[in-house]
């Protein structure tokens, strides 16, 4: 949801002099540059965990582990695949529990496990789609996310319809395992880049909300990490999607 900025309640008695003007000015100064870096902290944890991901893919792939792991169905390779849910599922409820330090190693076990789960992809696709589809999914975050960042428009009423979205994405995904539909998964991926480019929009103004309710307490810190994730799986979650429609399969 949308949280309102507090600084809107702030200073609105009768006969404000000057000196409440320049002290509102000095405040509201301060509390951007909080916020910008703020921010700054959240994209470079989630452009850093990408990083992180896209590296261990390619070294797992290039090793050839990913083909005999990853494509031979033993119980390592569920293990992989797996793992990563379990970490989001127990960062995003033990959150209040985990110290920051504590959700800082998950994020980074996470990534480095998405990385070993992700690296199939370069067994299926040729390096230059993979680059490609990369770069365009970035281009594509970016202004999404900008646009999250700048509107006046309140996306609080996205959310709902997003994640009911993305449960309906996870339901269609499980029946097309049965059904093998090239132009069902056609039709979720379409339905899956809609949606992820929604969230990014939705979960960066989300974001930048929060920053007024924990500034300057010892939740900043789990709140970026907890940021990055979000932004992380917007973006992991778009590209693979996306990569459907422009990979050119080996």
């Amino acid at each position: 949801m949308a949280w309102p900025d507090p600084r809107t309640t702030q200073n609105t008695g009768m006969g404000m002099g000057r000196s409440s003007v320049g002290t509102t000015t000095q405040s509201d100064v301060a509390y951007d540059e909080g916020l910008r870096t703020y921010m700054l902290k959240v994209y470079n944890y989630m452009a850093s965990g990408v990083l992180l991901t896209g590296i261990v893919a390619m070294l797992f792939a290039s090793s050839g582990m990913a083909a005999d792991i990853m494509l031979g169905g033993g119980p390592l390779k569920w293990v992989i695949m797996l793992s990563p849910l379990a970490i989001v599922f127990a960062m995003s409820f033990g959150q209040n529990k985990f110290s920051t330090m504590t959700l800082q190693a998950m994020f980074w076990g996470f990534a480095t496990l998405m990385g070993l789960s992700l690296s199939t992809i370069f067994l299926v696709y040729t390096g230059t789609s993979i680059a490609q589809t990369f770069f365009a999914t970035a281009a594509a975050f970016l202004g999404l996310s900008l646009y999250g960042y700048t509107t006046k428009k309140d996306l609080s009423g996205w959310g709902s319809f997003l994640i009911m979205g993305v449960i309906g994405l996870i339901v269609a995904m499980v029946i097309n395992i049965f059904l093998q539909s090239t132009i069902f998964a056609m039709a979720v991926s379409g339905i899956g880049v809609l949606i992820f480019a929604g969230l990014t929009a939705y979960d960066t103004q989300r974001i930048k909300s929060m920053y007024a309710y924990v500034a300057g307490t010892d939740m900043v810190g789990k709140v970026v990490i907890m940021s990055a994730l979000n932004l992380y799986l917007d973006f992991i979650n778009m590209f693979q999607f996306l990569l459907y429609f422009m990979g050119n399969q080996e």
